[in-house]
């Protein structure tokens, strides 16, 4: 039985009154102002010569407080709505970003690292699960694609905006930058922000963390969006390495990256019409497989042609993740706990990103790149089981 043809009440208790396209639109502007932000902290700390164990401590900064707020997050958009979180979170990166403007330092840009992730811990929680919200069944896999391709988006134009602004304006200057890309978000929800839909703070959310994570079918989607977004990052972060190691120059790196981005953001553009085709955990399953396989290419690849792809088909496989994965936990969640259980999602997904990284790095260090590769298709294989899985036993349910 396919997630998104389990019809539940989250349709039937929203009047939707404002459009899926407004929220899209606020994610994109929001998480171009983040990702700006993010690039240009971390430019400034190293202009003020940063070691290498603050600029850690920076990165940190942006994924430990989602790890720590946002399945709290969920909770609170599921009780008392979103417009509040939603004006806290983007209200406070963009104040974070005027310390570094007023107080040039690295405590200013630290804060201000700590205020980002703030943002992201109540924005993406609240923006997503408000797609979710106000879509219907029959639209919810072209929404969640639709949001996904703005986050890609932004992922682009944020970087290219944070280098034009710190060469043409300067690190001091480009902070203002950021603080003029959060005022299109904040304005959105000055003028519209009441029309969002409100929570339900009689349906006060039981048990803790422990018993959103035993819910039906929870545990096994949270799984697989960790898996997956483990086997992202792992490649974003160890293919730069290995073609360098190759003797690929930083253009011709550059060219490897951007197929894999191209890859997922073409491969969102056809997610509807997969889903339709093969149903989510058929999607997932073989985009599992596809992952595997690729990733287990890559140490006997040297040329650029080859890499890129690799990538390529990489980007195709892993950029259905997200998408998927947040629609299966939408559908998977109980009545009015939808925002608690992509919230749970987030947590981990971040908790990955914390992790992940620094066991992998021993294990490079330990046995060398391709190790890294092959544990790391060997992680994708066991997602396309759980997948299988949890088909199985859905078609037992039906």
């Amino acid at each position: 039985m396919r997630c998104l043809s389990r019809v539940t009440d989250h349709e039937s208790r929203v009047t939707p009154v404002v459009s899926v396209r407004f929220i899209i639109s606020l994610a994109l502007f929001n998480m171009t102002s983040v990702r700006t932000g993010r690039v240009l902290l971390t430019l400034y700390a190293i202009k003020l010569d940063a070691e290498p164990v603050f600029i850690g401590m920076l990165a940190a900064g942006f994924s430990v407080i989602p790890v720590c707020l946002s399945w709290v997050a969920g909770r609170w958009s599921d009780r008392f709505g979103a417009r509040w979180l939603l004006l806290i979170g983007v209200g406070g990166s963009a104040a974070g970003m005027l310390l570094p403007y007023f107080a040039p330092g690295l405590p200013a840009i630290l804060a201000a690292g700590v205020l980002s992730g703030l943002s992201m811990s109540f924005c993406n929680v609240c923006l997503q699960n408000l797609v979710g919200i106000l879509s219907t069944p029959a639209n919810r896999a072209r929404n969640f694609s639709n949001y996904t391709l703005a986050n890609s988006l932004s992922a682009f134009t944020g970087p290219l905006i944070a280098g034009f602004s710190i060469d043409h304006a300067g690190l001091g200057s480009a902070c203002l930058v950021v603080m003029a890309l959060a005022v299109v978000p904040l304005a959105m929800l000055v003028l519209r922000g009441k029309a969002l839909p409100r929570g339900r703070r009689q349906a006060r959310s039981a048990g803790g963390l422990w018993h959103a994570v035993s819910a039906p079918g929870v545990w096994r989607v949270l799984a697989i969006s960790s898996v997956g977004q483990t086997g992202t990052d792992l490649f974003q972060f160890y293919m730069p390495v290995y073609a360098h190691d190759a003797g690929l120059s930083a253009s011709a790196i550059g060219v490897v990256l951007a197929a894999y981005s191209a890859a997922a953001f073409a491969v969102r553009y056809a997610l509807p019409r997969l889903i339709s085709h093969l149903g989510e955990e058929n999607v997932l399953r073989y985009a599992f497989v596809v992952s595997a396989l690729s990733v287990l290419l890559v140490p006997f690849c040297q040329s650029t042609a080859v890499l890129a792809l690799v990538s390529f088909l990489i980007g195709l496989s892993l950029g259905l993740m997200g998408p998927v994965t947040m629609m299966l936990m939408f559908s998977q969640s109980t009545e009015g706990r939808s925002g608690e259980a992509l919230g749970l999602r987030l947590t981990g997904d971040n908790l990955t990103r914390l992790i992940g990284p620094v066991l992998f790095g021993m294990l490079a260090s330990a046995a060398g790149l391709a190790a890294v590769f092959w544990l790391n298709a060997a992680m994708l294989g066991s997602g396309s089981l759980l997948a299988r899985r949890r088909r199985a036993r859905s078609d037992e349910r039906g």
